[in-house]
């Protein structure tokens, strides 16, 4: 395996096909995308080509900004999650009765599409019939909202399906983090003293900080690029107060038949992604190593 692995033809071999599917499915469109933002293009007919002019107006877009500051609104939201979820895994990870029933429970929202989360929940914020109002005008509330057509409320109101939706997700990579921690430090820690708070606090934490950074990086990145649910929820609305950066992209593209621009909005998205993922990771960098 060794000779193998030292002969660069072989190695080329191995690697070539993933690399091959990588560059078609990833780079290209890209390419693509950075391409078509240089040209005026209605997706049917002859391109134009107009330069910068799509990305400078992108920046100084006020309705791309806006969306910009929903989408790390979202980011905000996410990341403060973490904290919830990162509490139900210990708590489940420290054996407690139900544990097993739970575990089962909390995948539910991850085997449904977002599509089928997306009726769901605007059956449950419907102002008419929702339960959610139902549950409010018996504790006396006479006029409750209508969630997803008040502007100052649609945001919260599409967050919290958000947050349920991939909740099973972050609290299963924690599960698994938690409990690959050795049994032996955790009763080592019980005989020298240390609280059920004082383990979690001091032990488990520490050792699954690298798991911790990689979530955040993931609910982050992915709250930028999120689409499918809002779309399906809202497409943005009302007057574009749950617009999300790339519901825009996809309403410019799509919607008004201007792919040039859209284009060019979606590569600025990608340039913001990359750009708060290497800050997170400079902030996250460190060179201690726990080990077990």
């Amino acid at each position: 395996m060794n000779k193998v692995m030292s002969n660069r033809l072989s190695i080329a071999i191995y690697v070539l096909p993933a690399l091959l599917l990588v560059t078609i499915l990833v780079f290209i469109p890209l390419i693509l995308s950075a391409y078509y933002g240089l040209m005026k293009w209605d997706g049917i007919g002859a391109m134009e080509f107009i330069g910068l002019e799509n990305y400078i107006n992108g920046i100084k877009d006020e309705k791309f900004w806006n969306s910009a500051y929903h989408s790390f609104l979202l980011a905000i939201f996410s990341t403060l999650s973490l904290a919830v979820y990162l509490t139900v895994s210990l708590i489940l990870a420290s054996k407690i009765k139900g544990s097993d029933l739970f575990r089962k429970i909390y995948l539910i929202p991850m085997l449904l599409s977002s599509v089928a989360i997306a009726q769901l929940w605007i059956k449950v914020y419907n102002p008419s019939n929702g339960i959610l109002n139902a549950i409010l005008m018996n504790l006396g509330v006479k006029n409750p909202p209508a969630w997803l057509a008040d502007p100052s409320l649609v945001l919260l109101a599409i967050f919290i399906p958000i947050l349920w939706q991939y909740a099973g997700f972050y609290i299963l990579i924690y599960y698994a983090a938690l409990k690959n921690i050795p049994e032996s430090l955790i009763e080592a820690a019980k005989i020298d003293g240390a609280t059920p708070t004082q383990i979690a606090l001091k032990i488990k934490l520490p050792l699954i900080k690298e798991v911790v950074v990689v979530t955040v990086v993931l609910a982050i990145v992915g709250s930028l690029k999120y689409f499918d649910l809002i779309y399906v929820m809202t497409g943005g609305g009302p007057n574009g107060a749950s617009e999300v950066m790339a519901s825009y992209m996809y309403k410019l593209a799509f919607s008004s038949y201007d792919f040039g621009y859209g284009s060019a909005i979606g590569f600025l998205l990608l340039v913001i992604t990359l750009i708060v993922t290497f800050i997170i990771r400079k902030i996250t960098a460190t060179d201690e190593q726990v080990e077990y």
